[in-house]
């Protein structure tokens, strides 16, 4: 079992990323996992074995999000490898597949995702389940991802934000904040509507 978790990450405006912050976080995050992943997969190639490879991303590796440009960038970098993977070496035995956590507040992330403490209030009111998420339901889906219970399941990209990812999606998710009786009001007033 592999597991690629590397992650480096800081807020910030693009147009203040320097050239070496940039390279700091591709480095690390897509870089690290490549490097890793291929010297590795070359050595169980030799060697005739299989393996299980799990690579952590995040949602926003799917549909970019502004202030994290360099790590939305690569951690795509490292979805886009596991698949392909995924598909080149599956006939060796080797699986490759992604869990996209939403956010999950720890001490390293969150000192440089939300130095102030200021948004968390704000994350968790976008979430349906309307908390944040745990280590230990990483662990869990990742144990089970790197498990002979999953021995099919390859090139997966499996997101596990308590529906976040979508509720940001959907154009008409906010009427959430719509009472019960502004239902009962619109509901009626839909209603007296005729024609097209």
């Amino acid at each position: 079992v592999v597991i690629n978790n590397a992650a480096g990450n800081f807020i910030s405006p693009s147009e203040r990323l320097s050239a070496n912050a940039w390279k700091t976080i591709t480095d690390i995050v897509l870089n690290g996992t490549a490097f890793v992943t291929l010297e590795i997969g070359k050595e169980l190639i030799k060697v005739q074995k299989g393996a299980a490879f799990l690579a952590i991303t995040t949602i926003y590796a799917e549909s970019g999000s502004g202030f994290v440009l360099p790590s939305a960038s690569a951690k795509a970098g490292v979805e886009a490898m596991s698949k392909s993977l995924a598909a080149e070496w599956g006939k060796y035995g080797m699986r490759f597949n992604v869990i996209q956590p939403g956010p999950i507040k720890t001490k390293g992330a969150f000192s440089r995702l939300d130095p102030t403490g200021s948004f968390e209030k704000k994350i968790i009111d976008r979430i349906p389940c309307g908390r944040l998420g745990t280590v230990e339901e990483i662990a869990n889906l990742a144990a089970y991802l790197c498990s002979d219970y999953a021995a099919w399941v390859n090139g997966a990209v499996i997101r596990m934000d308590g529906g976040e990812y979508v509720s940001m999606a959907g154009e008409f998710n906010d009427l959430k904040k719509v009472t019960k009786e502004q239902w009962d009001m619109m509901e009626a007033m839909i209603r007296k509507t005729k024609g097209s």
